[in-house]
């Protein structure tokens, strides 16, 4: 995946939820030109940052043993915005899980301020496929790969022999 829209995730319940968190800062180029003046988080940004919230809490589902992939988003709704300063919570909840993919509902707060929900469906794409290596999957697929970006270090104590 390209561009990662989520920080950290706070919780990740396997089949059931994940809460991730994307904090708003003015660090982020696209905030310098959206809206001059008046610097609000993209929509379609924020629409990203569910889907990858949602789209790894299927692929956890089966231990990303299946490619997902985003499919379609039948429904969103954008209730307010977010602004530089704001700590963006996703909560994804599953909703449905069938072999060919599954379906998530999502919400994005910031504190108890709803800012936008949608239902997000994604697919299951066979790894047998013979097409599939002309797809270059790390612009769209969620994987465990995307994981190893989400997990939080450790500071070492300074010690060489200490191996954290």
């Amino acid at each position: 995946m390209r561009w990662i829209w989520i920080d950290r995730f706070e919780e990740l319940q396997k089949g059931s939820h994940a809460r991730a968190i994307k904090n708003v800062t003015l660090a982020e180029d696209h905030l310098h030109d959206h809206f001059p003046g008046f610097p609000v988080m993209p929509a379609s940004l924020m629409l990203e940052g569910m889907a990858q919230t949602g789209g790894i809490l299927l692929g956890d589902l089966h231990d990303f043993k299946h490619i997902v992939i985003l499919a379609k988003v039948p429904k969103v709704t954008f209730h307010s915005w977010a602004c530089p300063g704001d700590t963006l919570t996703y909560l994804a909840r599953l909703t449905d899980e069938r072999p060919e993919g599954g379906a998530v509902e999502v919400t994005a707060t910031v504190g108890d301020r709803l800012v936008a929900e949608a239902d997000i469906v994604f697919v299951h794409l066979d790894e047998k496929d013979s097409q599939l290596g002309a797809i270059d999957q790390k612009n769209f697929v969620f994987s465990m790969n995307l994981m190893g970006v989400m997990e939080v270090g450790r500071a070492g104590t300074g010690d060489e022999s200490d191996p954290s």
